[in-house]
């Protein structure tokens, strides 16, 4: 199992009221995220409070999560980290838990292209031949990933969280890997544009106004505008509230 084409979901993670992770209710989630129309599920990315994470409580989540979806539908799994270490170390045990996907963000402030090419090169060895997908998320690994460096990258495409439109045009006209972006605000144009795929925080509660709005429907991605700002200013702390209006989960989270 490879890459995927379409929308994914990039995945909360439950957490019981006393802020302990419910990977059981993490995988319904995911379950009935698929269900409604979702190509593939990011487990442990930023969205999912990854930082906040032990390592034990990754790898349950993404077994319960593999465990809950259908075979069919691609495991992602963020592996980036403060260090190539820790991101090697993360990726090996990613690929033991059951993931069919690498996303990995470098660590922040690496010196040049040299440098990240080297980090890249080894969470792809590390992924034993499992597709890596680089991370494009400059507020959390500055300075991101530069377009102009991915051809040079042993990756299979890119998640874009940047949210800027001439980023997406420059990867879409100048890349030829697959660019999956992760902004809610351009689904409109990727989907039309020729991108492979969305992996979004908003699918956890538009699932399929984000299907429709990546296929080209203006009206749609309109639609996602006040859900989208709201998830942007408030980041996935805001989107737990959003869900747990909508649902049976709680709202805890451990970010303030």
């Amino acid at each position: 199992m490879g890459l995927f084409s379409g929308v994914g979901v990039a995945l909360v993670t439950i957490f019981d009221p006393d802020g302990k992770v419910n990977s059981e209710a993490t995988g319904r989630h995911a379950a009935d995220l698929v269900s409604r129309g979702m190509k593939s599920v990011l487990v442990n990315g930023t969205t999912g409070e990854a930082g906040k994470l032990t390592d034990d409580e990754r790898t349950e989540l993404l077994r319960a999560v593999r465990k809950a979806i259908p075979a069919g539908i691609p495991l992602l799994a963020g592996t980036g980290g403060a260090s190539t270490e820790v991101a090697v170390g993360l990726t090996k045990a990613a690929l033991d838990a059951g993931a069919d996907v690498m996303l990995a963000y470098p660590p922040p402030d690496y010196k040049d292209a040299t440098e990240l090419c080297a980090f890249h090169e080894a969470v792809a060895s590390a992924s034993d031949g499992k597709p890596v997908l680089a991370y494009h998320v400059p507020w959390v690994s500055s300075p991101g990933v530069p377009v102009q460096d991915l051809p040079n990258l042993p990756i299979e495409g890119i998640k874009d969280s940047s949210g800027s439109a001439d980023r997406l045009l420059d990867e879409l006209a100048h890349y030829t890997g697959s660019v999956y972006v992760g902004s809610s605000a351009l689904l409109s144009l990727a989907g039309p544009m020729g991108g492979a795929g969305a992996i979004l925080a908003l699918a956890n509660i538009e699932p399929e106004r984000c299907v429709l709005a990546f296929d080209g429907d203006g009206g749609a991605q309109r639609g996602l505008a006040q859900a989208h700002l709201a998830v942007r200013a408030g980041g996935p702390a805001r989107l737990k509230q959003l869900l747990a209006e909508r649902s049976d989960y709680p709202a805890t989270s451990r970010l303030p």
